[in-house]
């Protein structure tokens, strides 16, 4: 009976596949033969906006409505069955617990970036044309291979807490060597403030690789020229940052800075699988997901949502604002 059952559900998904393939394939069809009717001055207008109509349905439907639904949805209370205006937003700004969100995301957002993005571009100069340039590289981007859920994993073995007793052993680095250091060793995730900035370093331990990889093409690409002519001119270390490098690199700093800061933004892997948002460690990411699927409270989970969008545009607009001038230079 199993093994019949198995068949049949065998069976329905490859009929799907083969249904989903002529689909697109009748779609694709249609498209072309559209695109045949017309002739003339516009042919390659209507040809342009007959291969985009897909594309834009799929936007409409799987970005464009959820996110006027969530906008919607977000001047509701709780239940989503009663207009409460601007009250989801007033407790945003006004409640304890929310306000110590939007803290840490602050303190997430202003650190981050900054500090992926100056740990990248010191090594990234460090180790420019050193002899083990390529493993010192591999070492520093290896992070960025793992998965949020298995660094915050690994990190919270780092920050492992034992009671400070004869016969018990720390299993955790930081506690280890508080202990050699002839210290106690500490609950690190439960204390408030703290918390939050040893968080913060399992995102800048793999952002740092990031920053590091672009930076370093981008110090690569700078002229030769350019550097011998400065250092003909007996510019020394920190002149030659200053004055060549850094402005070189600019653009590229620019994008990292941006990238680092919108994926900051929308951090949730690591808050919830090290301390869940509890003890004063959420974030608008966090809460939203808590607000919404755990306390069941639609209005202000929407609401949250529309916010961390709202944060996300300005950062957007100015790294497409940068791309733009660098290109007309």
């Amino acid at each position: 009976m199993g093994r019949v059952l198995t068949a049949d559900t065998n069976a329905g998904k490859i009929g799907l596949m083969i249904a989903a393939i002529l689909l697109f394939a009748a779609v694709v069809g249609i498209i072309l033969f559209i695109a045949t009717l017309f002739r003339g001055r516009l042919a390659d207008r209507f040809t342009a906006y007959i291969y985009l109509a897909p594309t834009l349905i799929m936007l409409a439907v799987g970005l464009v409505y959820p996110g006027v639904r969530t906008i919607y949805q977000s001047f509701f209370n709780a239940a989503g069955d009663a207009f409460i205006g601007l009250g989801n937003y007033e407790t945003i700004f006004t409640d304890n617990e929310q306000l110590t969100v939007l803290r840490n995301t602050v303190i997430w957002v202003v650190l981050t970036p900054f500090v992926a993005t100056a740990i990248g571009m010191l090594y990234a100069i460090l180790v420019d044309k050193t002899k083990f340039e390529s493993l010192a590289k591999a070492l520093v981007f290896l992070p960025m291979a793992i998965s949020f859920v298995g660094a915050s994993i690994i990190w919270s073995f780092v920050y492992a807490y034992r009671p400070d007793q004869a016969n018990v052993k720390q299993i955790g680095l930081l506690n280890q060597v508080v202990v050699w250091l002839g210290g106690t060793p500490q609950q690190w995730l439960l204390t408030d403030w703290l918390n939050t900035f040893l968080l913060i370093v399992v995102l800048i331990w793999i952002q740092a690789g990031f920053a590091m990889t672009v930076l370093s093409a981008a110090i690569k690409a700078i002229p030769e020229d350019i550097i011998e002519a400065a250092r003909l001119d007996g510019v020394g270390p920190w002149g030659m940052f200053r004055f060549v490098t850094l402005p070189a690199i600019r653009p590229a700093v620019v994008v990292v800075l941006t990238t680092i800061a919108i994926g900051t933004l929308k951090v949730f892997d690591i808050v919830r699988t090290m301390t869940g948002g509890q003890f004063n460690t959420s974030v608008i990411a966090n809460e939203f997901y808590s607000q919404s699927f755990r306390s069941d409270n639609q209005g202000l989970g929407a609401a949250l949502a529309v916010l961390l969008f709202i944060l996300v545009i300005p950062i957007v607009v100015y790294n497409i604002r940068q791309l733009k001038r660098s290109e007309a230079l």
